[in-house]
């Protein structure tokens, strides 16, 4: 009897697509695709048709090289910069998730909302994974909105909130370590940017109505701050309530790629001063539009680029 033994360099793979659903809300395993080599148009598609219904999709045992990664990622659009970061040396577009002394994003939140056109999508790729912990989790913010009582919905679809970059980071817990979250500060509101989005955003592809919040959510307009964080902290437990979450256990070699217009993630803190690395590539998102049809405006920052569509 032969025996087949996995290296990170031969991975195995299904002869044939399916995704295999993690929980019934959000989350499936993709099976039978290698991204390491080009793939074919009916794996495009796959992959684009598996994003929109389950939210969060894994590929395991991908092992996937700076370029690999980056050629995944114009499956879904055309690769961005962050706006304040700049990419990992030797890349263009790579986003470098190097946690030191056990920090990670350990606050719910969708990628970079203080622009208007924020990300559609992200691709995350594991490469260093502490012995236990590091896990990360995904929200579905569609299923979220329909949980809503519809007097909750009603309201929801009217308010408009600004989202920031300088946002406190000890919003949701104090953090003794002052000087290292300087420096992360310094870097990240390098540039300072603001915009007004819709809490109900409409999705472009799906026509589902998604909730537009997360940690860098600053006010409500129109709304007393003390009500204001009211509001938010209810609709926060909709979209963070277990049963509409998913968590996903690292292994090197993983990638994770979500909806970026229908979710919100958060990073654990749970692995002591273990190292944990991982590299994103995020794509060019659309302008969020409000169920009547407005559009999301900025409202501070410099003209870079960041507020225009694909």
């Amino acid at each position: 009897m032969t025996t087949l033994r996995l290296v990170p360099n031969e991975p195995a793979f299904a002869d044939t697509l399916s995704a295999e659903k993690v929980t019934s809300r959000i989350g499936a395993v993709i099976h039978g695709i290698n991204t390491r080599e080009p793939l074919p148009e009916e794996h495009k598609a796959f992959l684009h048709d598996a994003l929109l219904r389950h939210k969060v999709i894994f590929l395991r045992d991908q092992f996937l090289d700076d370029a690999q990664h980056e050629t995944l990622s114009r499956v879904f659009g055309d690769p961005i910069l962050h706006p304040t970061i700049p990419a990992a040396d030797g890349t263009p577009y790579t986003f470098e998730l190097n946690s030191r002394n056990g920090r990670s994003t350990d606050s719910w939140h969708t990628d970079v909302t203080f622009v208007p056109a924020y990300p559609k999508a992200s691709i995350l790729r594991a490469i260093t994974i502490p012995p236990y912990g590091g896990s990360t989790l995904w929200a579905n913010t569609a299923t979220a909105y329909d949980d809503l009582p519809a007097p909750l919905q009603q309201l929801a679809d009217t308010l408009w909130a600004v989202h920031g970059n300088d946002y406190d980071t000890n919003f949701y817990k104090y953090d003794l370590r002052h000087e290292e979250i300087a420096n992360f500060r310094a870097s990240f509101i390098s540039k300072i940017y603001e915009t007004e989005h819709p809490v109900v955003r409409v999705h472009p592809e799906t026509g589902e109505r998604t909730l537009v919040l997360g940690h860098f959510f600053k006010e409500i307009r129109g709304i007393p701050t003390q009500h204001a964080n009211r509001l938010l902290e209810i609709f926060q437990s909709y979209i963070t309530q277990i049963d509409n979450t998913v968590r996903w256990n690292w292994k090197p070699g993983d990638v994770a790629i979500w909806d970026n217009r229908a979710t919100q993630h958060y990073a654990t803190a749970d692995f002591d001063t273990h190292p944990r690395l991982l590299r994103r590539i995020t794509v060019r998102g659309d302008t969020p539009i409000s169920v009547t049809g407005e559009k999301s405006r900025q409202l501070k920052g410099p003209d870079d680029g960041h507020d225009l569509d694909d």
